[in-house]
């Protein structure tokens, strides 16, 4: 029989690992009798472990949550994956959680096995964002949970947002998800007082206490919430979250070749050496202009705005390299 110690954390990996757990099940996981199943259980709760008794012919246990957060528990593999997460979460800007995500890592690697800190310390995991204009404002780990147990309670949420006039009333919303896009945290939300889907920037969002009564949630527009979210920032307002313009066009390129440089189109073989390109944009001229940039010659499919665009870009292009845009500096 093992040490006790050792039984002790056997028994808890074994009760994190699903919900309901047998005793007999667990008496012959672990090699032991009943009897000290149940003085292991209890040992554990001493400890600090909730483990409730779950009725039943042979009895059983399960691992609740309490009102502390008792020593946890990871296998190897469980302590990689955390440690690259508290990696990510201490160096995204903007998120409000990175200093605490920085004194998370700090913990869990003191108490790593030496053997798989030095494995662990080798893994070094920055987020680096795109360069912005203006920087995403960090949003409170207090805001962010709040707002997140209204989308998991379903209950109203009331809000002061942004620079709104402090005599203006709350805003009253049916939250739906909580989402991050290109570095900022959003709130996806029916919007009761103006009747429609909105999406609000968690870093204005000032949360107003009590919440409301409890909702049945509404069909968010495509179906989930990252069309939903695409569509919004494309500017499309559709339910299927597509591009406002989309086009085709068949380019003097191979599509192996096309496809590196693809990301978010359909690249499709056209013979040897060309392929169709199906890409969409926020306007025609844009579309064109992304386009233009595989510098291939093109021959457009369709629709009719797509080689409107491409006439009005050659004339502005035309009348630019003919000197007519050049602006003199100033003396």
């Amino acid at each position: 029989m093992p040490k006790t110690s050792a039984r002790l954390l056997a028994l808890l990996s074994l009760l994190q690992t699903r919900r309901d757990w047998s005793g007999t099940v667990l008496a012959d996981r672990l090699g032991i009798s009943l009897r000290t199943v149940r003085r292991d259980v209890d040992r554990l709760r001493e400890l600090g472990y909730p483990i409730a008794a779950v009725k039943g012919p042979d009895g059983g246990y399960r691992l609740g949550a309490g009102t502390e957060l008792p020593p946890l528990l990871f296998d190897d593999e469980q302590a990689v994956a955390l440690t690259v997460a508290l990696q990510v979460a201490a160096t995204t800007p903007g998120n409000g959680l990175a200093e605490p995500a920085e004194r998370a890592l700090n913990t869990v690697r003191q108490v790593m096995p030496s053997r798989l800190r030095h494995r662990v310390d080798a893994l070094r995991v920055t987020a680096v964002e795109r360069p912005v204009t203006r920087p995403a404002t960090p949003v409170g780990g207090d805001v962010l949970l709040t707002v997140s147990a209204a989308v998991h309670a379903r209950e109203i949420l009331r809000f002061d947002y942004g620079a709104e006039d402090a005599d203006e009333p709350p805003r009253r919303v049916e939250p739906h998800h909580v989402i991050t896009w290109d570095g900022r945290w959003y709130l996806i939300a029916w919007d009761l007082d103006r009747d429609d889907w909105r999406t609000f920037r968690a870093d204005r969002i000032t949360p107003r206490t009590p919440n409301g009564p409890r909702f049945t949630p509404r069909a968010l527009p495509g179906g989930d919430a990252a069309t939903f979210v695409t569509g919004t920032f494309r500017g499309s307002g559709d339910a299927l979250g597509d591009w406002p313009c989309r086009g085709t066009v068949i380019l003097d390129l191979p599509a192996a070749t096309v496809a590196l440089y693809t990301r978010d189109g359909l690249v499709e073989e056209a013979g040897p050496s060309r392929c169709r390109l199906t890409l969409g944009s926020w306007s025609w001229p844009g579309l064109a202009a992304a386009i233009a940039r595989y510098d291939a010659d093109i021959d457009v499919v369709g629709p009719g705005e797509l080689v409107d665009a491409f006439e009005h870009l050659a004339r502005r292009f035309t009348r630019t390299a003919a000197g007519h845009g050049i602006t003199s500096p100033a003396s």
